[in-house]
């Protein structure tokens, strides 16, 4: 369900998260398609800062699917074991190297529908590989996204997907490919769960939040 937030208020939000930010990058480090997709599975419930200390040496010596199948699940976990859920993701990451290569030839699949078909792939995985891999203008819906887009006021959801779809509907269509980068980076260092920084906040005479503070 979609909120009743005007088009001018949504525009100005993300003008200024283009100010403040031009071109937000992802903060997951990767060397190619491949080592990107991976890093993506790796950071399910797991922060950038985690998976990037972790794939620091395995991605300056695994960068193909070929390579992950010869490395194999057990030497890879030993790799990724500080990230949450590492035994599954090896598993996941052991499964899609194989599935990569069997059914795509070594190389990564550009469309959602199939990239989903990817061990330890789903919708917001694949759609984050397609904005930073390709630079689609798809919305990838993690935890601060959805927070942030419900507490703005951008719409009103309560699952993932049907807040991916009502952000597709609400955001200007030249603010669309960064705009969950933008909403990203906001809730993970501006709009956090617990107590949002109201006072720093570039949008907050623009956020419909009940709950926002103004002073310090």
């Amino acid at each position: 369900m979609l909120n009743t937030m005007n088009k001018q208020k949504i525009d100005q939000i993300f003008a200024r998260f283009a100010t403040r930010e031009p071109h937000p990058q992802t903060e997951l480090k990767f060397t190619n398609e491949y080592t990107l997709l991976v890093a993506i599975v790796l950071s399910a419930q797991a922060t950038d800062v985690s998976v990037n200390k972790a794939t620091k040496e395995l991605f300056s010596k695994i960068n193909t699917p070929q390579k992950m199948l010869a490395l194999g699940e057990d030497a890879l976990k030993r790799y990724i074991k500080t990230i949450g859920l590492f035994n599954t993701k090896a598993k996941n990451v052991i499964a899609l190297s194989k599935k990569l290569i069997g059914d795509f030839g070594g190389n990564i699949p550009h469309t959602r529908e199939e990239l989903q078909s990817l061990p330890g792939v789903g919708r917001k995985t694949a759609n984050v590989w397609l904005n930073c891999a390709l630079g689609l203008p798809t919305i990838a819906v993690d935890t601060h996204v959805f927070r942030v887009a419900n507490r703005l006021g951008l719409c009103k959801t309560t699952t993932p997907e049907a807040t991916e779809i009502a952000l597709e509907k609400v955001i200007p269509k030249k603010w669309m490919q960064h705009a969950h980068h933008w909403l990203i980076l906001h809730g993970r260092y501006i709009c956090v769960a617990r107590k949002p920084k109201c006072p720093e906040c570039l949008v907050r005479d623009l956020c419909e939040f009940k709950g926002k503070t103004l002073a310090l």
